[in-house]
């Protein structure tokens, strides 16, 4: 059995690429344009991606109107699990009397109301690399046909402000639809580089908002209890850092924001508190040892850490300590000590680490400054 869903399970390199909602606004641009000037829908449309290679796109539907046509495909997302995959992506292209190409974002397409993102406030959702992808297109047409009115491009996604709600745009502060992404055209199944940009941005808005101090947690969970913690802080304050430790807290530093406090809980935090900045499962395995000695420095009886040597999980230790505050302070200042020496930056820094129900285990505060007789390193 075991055997057999290994067999099954799918090698990351063999999993399917798919496409942006960039690429895919860019190859329904291209195919109305056409069909505007030839006065033919085509079936296919093929365009070259910022990756440096050509895609295929289908035109799954249509509308033709006396000086408009709109073209749709269907976002393919691969074997990624993202939000817009199978999203319906269109894009209307007129001629208008005023010249130039004037490019905007139709229904389902956000429009940023926060700075700090890379597009201007006001304007539609349209990241620097898709909005150069359309615009290309746009000369390209321009050039082959000789087209000599002004060009309207909307792009359109019919869904797009429900599967928003899946998304982060609304504490970024981009209201009512989604984003047209992509740097590369394709998407990577489960991309690191993808989760690290929304991590940049984030960081960009919330420096922007005026935002002196960061909560970054690990996931939702931790999240929860961090805005619980701190709730005189604005939305923006709070960044999702996941396993990305290390480059949440060099992004913070370089943004020159004062003061960050890490909310967790003890899987991961035992590992942050060992000096591991990419806590992913795979990473770096948790070390019992290390939190044994922690405890034996906090006082804990022989018994006790004989426990935490044979202990399954870094959870089952927080359980087993449960009430010796000087064992989680320890490990909370510990926390704090590696993210100030990763970060080499003046900050201040705090750790809370929080039980799966919502317990606070312990918290080390406002630490500034490496005291190398209480910072544990194994």
């Amino acid at each position: 059995m075991n055997e057999q869903k290994k067999r099954n399970k799918k090698d990351p390199s063999e999993m399917r690429h798919g496409y942006t909602t960039g690429a895919c606004a860019t190859a329904m641009t291209k195919a109305a344009l056409y069909a505007l000037v030839t006065g033919e829908v085509p079936e296919h449309v093929t365009i070259h991606l910022p990756v440096g290679k050509d895609a295929t796109f289908t035109v799954v539907s249509f509308a033709v109107n006396e000086n408009e046509v709109m073209c749709e495909t269907i976002k393919d997302a691969g074997d990624d699990p993202d939000a817009t995959h199978k999203a319906r992506i269109q894009s209307t292209v007129r001629f208008i009397e005023k010249s130039g190409v004037h490019l905007d974002g139709g229904i389902g397409v956000g429009r940023v109301t926060k700075a700090g993102l890379p597009v201007p406030v006001g304007e539609a959702a349209i990241n620097p690399v898709p909005r150069k992808m359309l615009l290309g297109v746009v000369e390209e047409a321009i050039q082959l046909f000789q087209i000599d009115k002004g060009i309207e491009v909307i792009i359109s996604v019919p869904d797009g402000e429900e599967i928003a709600k899946k998304t982060l745009n609304a504490r970024l502060g981009i209201l009512g639809g989604i984003s047209i992404l992509g740097t590369r055209g394709t998407v990577v199944p489960f991309s690191s580089s993808a989760y690290m940009a929304s991590i940049v941005q984030a960081i960009s808005v919330a420096k922007e908002a005026g935002c002196d101090h960061l909560v970054i947690t690990t996931g939702g969970r931790s999240e929860k209890y961090a805005m619980k913690q701190y709730p005189h802080l604005p939305e923006e304050a709070f960044i999702e850092m996941g396993d990305f430790v290390g480059f949440t807290l060099k992004h913070i530093a370089r943004k020159e924001i004062p003061q960050v406090s890490l909310v967790g809980m003890m899987g991961k935090f035992s590992k942050v508190a060992q000096g591991v900045m990419m806590v992913h499962s795979k990473s770096a395995p948790i070390s019992f040892p290390f939190l044994a000695e922690i405890a034996k420095k906090a006082g804990a009886d022989p018994e006790i850490i004989e426990q935490i040597l044979y202990a399954n999980t870094a959870s089952q230790v927080g359980e087993i300590m449960q009430g010796n505050d000087q064992f989680f302070e320890a490990l909370c200042k510990n926390c704090s000590y590696f993210a100030l020496d990763h970060m080499k930056a003046k900050l201040r820094v705090s750790t809370s680490l929080y039980a799966m129900n919502g317990d606070m285990l312990g918290k080390a505060e406002n630490i500034e400054q490496l005291d190398e007789n209480d910072w544990y390193r194994g």
